[in-house]
């Protein structure tokens, strides 16, 4: 059975921050598509910066390696040696530039092949979600310092919900924690699922379940993407708010 993807895309800046420290793309190969989105941090330009190398290397790295003849292992592999690699590029450069110091950003990328797979990979807090016949499930994890403590069963997932270290991460692209990559989930997908990709900007103020239910009874995903981002400013989103929506189509 062939699959094709029914693709929408929204970056807002929103309506408390100077600039966009976000960066969304999606590359559109013979074999592959690269969905991604890339929050950045670390002041002034920095963020910008490194969310943006982000979105332009691991797609043209996945590129370079991903043969149509590679299994699913092959892929996990690759992905993650993408992210990787983006990784070290941020680290050096912010090694060399005194005003990059500190940037660092999330990532998160759905990486969809003809054969049938979605391949979901996440570093930080951005987020990936499946939508099936009206449920939502998370694909990726968050590497704040609350998730951490709610994995270490100090607190609840409730309770992590408007925790103080919420937002603090622990694993992003620029730190040393990336090690060899993150965990990549594998969905075999079916006709009509829609998946998410997004920033906290989204996730901070929209619940899942009015996610799944948005996502649910959208038409049309540039649609969908626009109200998602708008939905979370009318909500009291105080930072950037971008996303990448898709449904897989027969």
């Amino acid at each position: 059975m062939a699959f094709t993807l029914s693709i929408g895309k929204s970056s807002l800046l929103g309506n408390y921050r100077e600039n966009n420290e976000d960066s969304i793309d999606v590359k559109a190969f013979p074999d592959l598509t690269v969905c991604i989105v890339a929050d950045g941090m670390g002041g002034q330009a920095a963020g910008e910066i490194a969310s943006k190398r982000a979105v332009e290397i691991i797609p043209a790295v996945l590129r370079k390696t991903l043969a149509p003849s590679l299994n699913g292992e092959a892929v996990k592999t690759a992905t993650r040696r993408a992210i990787v690699q983006a990784n070290e590029e941020i680290m050096a450069m912010g090694a060399l530039d005194k005003d990059m110091k500190n940037m660092g950003t999330t990532v998160v990328l759905a990486l969809f092949r003809k054969g049938g797979e979605v391949y979901v990979a996440g570093v930080g807090d951005s987020r990936g979600y499946l939508v099936r016949n009206k449920k939502i499930q998370q694909l990726t994890v968050d590497h704040s310092l609350a998730q951490a403590l709610v994995e270490a069963k100090t607190i609840t997932p409730a309770e992590a919900k408007d925790h103080r270290f919420r937002n603090v991460l622990w694993k992003y692209l620029g730190s040393k924690e990336v090690g060899e990559g993150p965990e990549v989930s594998v969905v075999p997908v079916q006709a009509g699922d829609r998946f998410l990709l997004c920033t906290d900007g989204l996730t901070g103020v929209v619940p899942d379940d009015q996610l799944a239910s948005e996502i649910s009874a959208a038409e049309d995903m540039q649609a969908l993407a626009e109200s998602l981002g708008q939905l979370a400013l009318t909500q009291g989103s105080r930072d950037n708010v971008s996303c990448i929506v898709f449904e897989v189509v027969e």
